[in-house]
């Protein structure tokens, strides 16, 4: 399964068909599985359930997935209707009451398609490329609201868009005033103030929310434990941006958690697993590469095009093989300089190689091993697993 190619949903679904932690997983497990993989840190560093994918996926694949995976527990948590098709149609049904650029995906003919183009709008950002792997730390950390929005919207069977906004600003508020907390702000706090300003959906940051009185959150509307935790762990999160927790800031997260009525022992849990995930994957997350984002950058480009070539090997090695001249022609020019004609030669069989895999077809022009994970990261159809493992033998 591919999820950055069109029909990964169906394929997933499929997957998951005889998984039973889909249909047992109690809700509340579910927020330690997601948050054990980073999906709720904003990070997805791995899939909560067991699969046998011959594809690394990237993080941004894993997030999708794990989204996807949540809200069908969910689902399966609290409708009594089962089926997959209502599942689908119920998370579309939902994404369109909260998200205003609907009107997106009346171009695509099924349900699955639909979903597909949802789920990948809901992890983008509209930052630029460069700043874009530092900002989705907080806009994927925030997905999980949608995951509590689809549980109050098939619970109360009400509007979900009031509660998904109010959710996100108070998150939004307790960061702020966590951070204001402090005597002296240093350049990650201002960094995760700008982000998380740039990773909010429902709200627009004020002055006012900039420096709200901790009395002002009125934390005392949320009432489920999920609720309760997700709150704490995000305020951790962003806290623990610098990899430590001075006094002031202790003191603010024990505050915050005796205001939810939180237990001691669950506030130090936060505090523990936060830090734990932070130090066991720090090299991983894009947030904590900041000292040096140019070296980042390119790191993550590299990461890219061995993605694509991976994807594409047995492929190219097949097309390669098919062409002896081209064989013949790479082998000499190992061993002599081969002539003006024979280089045309080359480049032309190259180029009709590139036409059946077009996502390499990049390579060909001046800079292209630049471009192609920009281009990547726009247009995630450009990696060329759409060949197969999206394919279901069975609807042959």
């Amino acid at each position: 399964m591919n999820p950055s190619a069109n029909g990964w949903i169906t394929k997933f679904l499929k997957d998951i068909d005889q998984n039973p932690l889909f249909q047992t997983t109690p809700i509340i497990s579910l927020y330690e599985h997601v948050k054990n993989t980073g999906f709720v840190y904003g990070t997805s560093i791995y899939l909560f359930y067991e699969h046998d994918y011959d594809l690394d996926l990237s993080e941004e694949e894993k997030t999708k997935v794990n989204l996807l995976a949540s809200l069908i527990i969910v689902y399966h948590n609290i409708a009594d209707n089962e089926s997959r098709e209502d599942c689908i149609n119920k998370i579309i049904e939902f994404y369109n009451f909260i998200d205003n650029s609907k009107s997106l995906f009346s171009f695509f003919n099924t349900a699955n398609d639909t979903l597909e183009r949802i789920i990948h709008t809901r992890i983008q950002t509209n930052e630029s490329i460069f700043r874009r792997n530092f900002s989705h730390l907080f806009t994927n950390a925030l997905l999980f609201i949608d995951v509590l929005a689809f549980k109050q919207y098939l619970s109360q069977n009400s509007n979900p868009l009031s509660y998904a906004t109010q959710l996100e600003r108070t998150i939004t508020n307790t960061v702020f005033c966590a951070l204001n907390s402090k005597d002296q702000k240093n350049t990650y706090d201002e960094l995760v103030l700008k982000l998380l300003t740039s990773s909010i959906r429902y709200n627009e940051i004020t002055e006012e929310d900039e420096h709200l009185a901790f009395e002002h959150l009125f934390l005392e509307r949320y009432q489920d434990p999920i609720e309760k935790q997700y709150i704490l762990d995000l305020t951790s999160l962003a806290l623990w941006n610098d990899g430590h927790i001075d006094p002031y800031e202790r003191q603010f997260v024990y505050k915050l958690g005796h205001a939810m009525h939180l237990s001691k022992e669950a506030i130090q849990y936060s505090f523990d697993t936060v830090h734990a995930f932070i130090e066991k994957h720090k090299t991983s997350i894009s947030f904590y590469n900041y000292s040096n984002p140019a070296r980042h950058f390119y790191n993550q480009s590299i990461r890219s095009i061995n993605l694509l070539i991976l994807r594409n090997k047995k492929r190219l090695i097949k097309e390669i093989s098919q062409s002896k001249e081209l064989m013949i022609l790479l082998h000499q020019s190992t061993q002599r300089n081969l002539s003006s004609k024979e280089k045309q030669l080359v480049k032309n069989q190259l180029l009709d190689i590139c036409k059946t895999i077009p996502s390499l077809a990049i390579f060909i022009i001046p800079g292209g091993s630049f471009i192609l994970p920009v281009l990547v990261k726009f247009i995630p159809q450009l990696l060329p697993s759409a060949f197969n493992e999206n394919h279901l033998q069975e609807y042959d």
